[in-house]
């Protein structure tokens, strides 16, 4: 017998960074245990850090709880979230 498997993948887009770090941070840290695979990503060089930057969240668990925490991030000024759902049969 198969069992469905579904992959939530949080795309958030922060800008600057300094003002929502904190914010972000305690989020993550209230949702962690959903949180499977955290990337960040942002633009570096030897005499520049970008402002904004991107991160990647591969959510497990309920998916109700998961999504929520995509939306608390989506509500906070200066960040942006987008979804994906994966959905298989194992």
């Amino acid at each position: 017998m198969s069992e469905k498997i579904t992959h939530i993948i949080l795309g958030v887009h922060i800008t600057s960074r300094q003002v929502n770090a904190t914010k972000v941070q305690q989020l993550l840290t209230e949702y962690g245990c959903s949180i499977k695979t955290r990337l960040g990503l942002h633009h570096v060089h030897d005499d520049f850090c970008s402002t904004s930057g991107l991160m990647l969240l591969h959510m497990c668990g309920d998916e109700k709880h998961c999504l929520e925490l995509g939306d608390k991030l989506n509500a906070m000024p200066g960040i942006s979230v987008q979804k994906m759902v994966f959905e298989h049969d194992d």
